[in-house]
């Protein structure tokens, strides 16, 4: 069976592969846009891009509570096994991993990566899935336009997950120059309309997806799934 994926709210996805559940950046408590609780997640594995708070979120409780595996990097997932997690796992960039759910492999990003305390949260990361049924996802994280993007599309992506709000991220224009770098076959929006500062117009961003690029995007609400 094809993985699924449910976006649900500001960064936060939830990927079902191969009878195992995924959340990826599990902002959920404080956020306004947030399909479901914290307490109602589900997790096999919980995979954090970086140490901000909007996307660590309520990795700890999560995975408390489902004994869920926690990839991320060597930082986090050291300061995370210092809250008392068991079962963390950390890469660095640029490395892979054969898990359970397919091999993950951590990719770069421009960004900060602070955790909540005030630690350092080493390099942001984005993730590159090479899921069990095939199937190739790029969750970039939190991140700018950059070069190497190209190199990322050359894995043969099927689904890029991107930032679309500007301000923290890239905005539009910028997400439009890394579809052409990427070339994926379908791009998801994520890291907008959380708050009025990173506003943006999806359904526009989608026509020049359609206009400017050679990928379908793929615009779904808060709670919503789609198949891949």
């Amino acid at each position: 069976m094809s993985a699924r994926f449910r976006w649900l709210g500001h960064a936060c996805v939830a990927v079902e592969t191969g009878g195992l559940q995924v959340l990826i950046d599990p902002f959920l408590t404080g956020n306004p846009a947030a399909a479901i609780k914290a307490n109602d997640a589900e997790a096999d594995f919980i995979l954090v891009s970086h140490g901000h708070s909007d996307h660590l979120g309520d990795t700890i409780a999560i995975a408390k509570r489902t004994g869920a595996t926690v990839i991320a990097n060597y930082e986090i997932a050291e300061w995370l096994a210092g809250k008392g997690l068991k079962k963390v796992h950390g890469q660095q960039h640029g490395g892979s991993f054969e898990h359970p759910l397919g091999r993950v492999k951590l990719t770069l990003a421009f960004h900060g990566s602070m955790l909540p305390d005030g630690s350092y949260g080493g390099n942001p990361c984005g993730f590159i899935l090479f899921l069990k049924d095939g199937k190739r996802i790029y969750h970039s994280g939190d991140t700018g336009l950059f070069g190497d993007m190209k190199f990322i599309g050359e894995e043969g992506i099927d689904l890029a997950i991107l930032p679309i709000g500007d301000n923290y991220t890239m905005g539009p224009d910028d997400s439009i120059r890394a579809i052409k770098l990427l070339e994926p076959k379908t791009v998801l929006p994520i890291h907008y309309n959380t708050w009025p500062i990173i506003n943006q117009d999806a359904a526009g961003w989608a026509a020049r997806v359609r206009k400017e690029t050679k990928a379908t995007p793929a615009i779904v609400k808060p709670g919503e799934w789609m198949d891949v």
